[in-house]
């Protein structure tokens, strides 16, 4: 089962948790000094945020599979739908035991 995955870096933590666990009507899954996750069903996102970059905003984009065929099902539609993508395949994380895909299209 496929997630979207959104990581957004925020210049505070603390705040941010607190409006998007409002917004969300739940608390992060995950929970670090630097860093929050949701596991949404509804949309299936997996929403991150962290204060560990200097450029607020989107860090990044992708997809959650749960295994590495799905992973590489998606890669593939990727590399097919533009050959100068950026295509940063992170595999197995060792608390879910997911694979991630990281796009982004360049010329965008």
């Amino acid at each position: 089962m496929k997630h979207f995955h959104v990581h957004v870096v925020v210049k505070n933590l603390e705040e941010s948790i607190n409006f998007y666990r409002n917004l969300f009507g739940t608390a992060p899954t995950m929970a670090k000094d630097d860093y929050a996750k949701w596991m949404l069903s509804d949309p299936r996102v997996n929403f991150a945020i962290s204060s560990r970059g200097k450029n607020i905003g989107v860090n990044h984009l992708g997809f959650q599979t749960e295994n590495g065929e799905e992973l590489n099902q998606l890669k593939e539609l990727a590399i097919t739908a533009d050959k100068e993508s950026i295509v940063d395949q992170a595999v197995q994380e060792v608390t879910s035991n997911s694979s991630y895909l990281t796009v982004a299209n360049l010329k965008q």
